[in-house]
């Protein structure tokens, strides 16, 4: 569930003790208290500061996933800066009319967020004990899915795409139409939407702006961009930054948010560099075997809560390889319950 954290008072320590540089990651020795997940600043010879986070923590060693890529970093003269803090998105309703970056930084040449809180982006599912039923759906504006597949307050509905299918029209499509319907009293319900574009060229993000634009719908979208171009880190923090403001905006603000995820196949080829790159022993074509827990951490942060009249609704967007819903990827959220 959502937890409202204010910044802590953050203890930086400093190390030169690096001992090697592979891909996106830097491996620090002889180290002391750092934690896993940890946010570091990592200063390159020209006194350039990038963004990274620790990945693994062994005793006196850890390894960190640098953010920007390690090109132009070496051995002597690169610093390492442990934040002594967790990766946290600053959240207000100010976010709503807003376009972010994979890890929630604006990027649409607005001012800057004036937080309300400030909350760890990994979150947590929701207590199965706390949980209650789906119920009440809501309207997209696909017959196809309103008729046959309703989507309900609280659900997660995956839709699977073939080679040559819109599926970014699709998204785009649902998240300017997605309406709820009024409350038994005849009041409007409060209603968000969160998209997450992950991994996308700059030509569908393009797509994805002047479409919501033109639709009007940007006042109540938060959109999250994570370009092809970006580095494949920030595709691990996109989908958890788009999920922080949902939960901010349905269990705080009590406002019923959908979130839509495209294209989650994006997400899982960065967690399959990842691996390799940290030379983790590979599952079924190359996946990492905790690739489905990883996954499962992000789908069931969705529900409703117990006594909370807001709610979080995912629409899950993937493509399957090669058109094969057998594939590791499509295969986990495709096998039935």
């Amino acid at each position: 569930m959502l937890e409202m954290i204010s910044k802590p008072q953050l203890v930086t320590k400093e190390y030169r003790t690096l001992s090697q540089v592979k891909g996106p990651l830097v491996f620090v020795e002889r180290i002391a208290d750092v934690a896993y997940n940890e946010m570091v600043e990592v200063v390159d010879p020209d006194g350039n500061v990038r963004l990274g986070q620790v990945l693994e923590v062994d005793r006196h060693r850890c390894m960190i996933r640098v953010f920007v890529g390690t090109s132009g970093l070496d051995l002597e003269r690169t610093r390492v800066r442990f934040k002594g803090d967790i990766a946290r998105l600053d959240v207000s309703l100010a976010i709503l009319g807003r376009v972010l970056d994979g890890s929630g930084q604006p990027m649409d040449g607005g001012p800057a967020i004036i937080p309300e809180h400030s909350i760890d982006i990994n979150g947590l599912p929701i207590n199965p004990a706390v949980r209650t039923h789906p119920r009440e759906f809501i309207q997209t504006g696909i017959s196809a899915i309103d008729g046959l597949n309703t989507l309900t307050r609280g659900q997660k509905l995956p839709i699977f795409s073939g080679a040559g299918l819109p599926a970014n029209e699709l998204a785009a499509q649902v998240a300017a139409q997605a309406r709820v319907a009024s409350s038994e009293d005849g009041s409007s319900e409060a209603f968000a939407v969160v998209f997450a574009a992950i991994g996308i060229t700059h030509r569908e993000a393009s797509f994805f702006m002047d479409q919501f634009r033109a639709s009007e719908a940007m006042d109540r979208t938060v959109l999250f961009i994570n370009l092809a171009d970006d580095p494949s880190i920030e595709r691990i923090l996109t989908p958890r930054a788009a999920l922080s403001a949902a939960e901010y905006l349905a269990f705080k603000h009590h406002r019923h948010v959908l979130v839509i995820m495209t294209d989650m196949t994006n997400y899982c080829e960065a967690l399959r560099e990842i691996s390799a790159a940290s030379e983790e022993v590979p599952g079924r074509r190359g996946y990492p075997g905790y690739m489905y827990s990883d996954l499962a951490s992000l789908y069931e942060r969705a529900g409703r809560i117990r006594g909370n009249p807001g709610s979080l609704t995912q629409l899950i967007i993937l493509s399957m390889p090669d058109d094969d819903i057998t594939h590791p990827i499509p295969e986990d959220p495709a096998r039935p319950p």
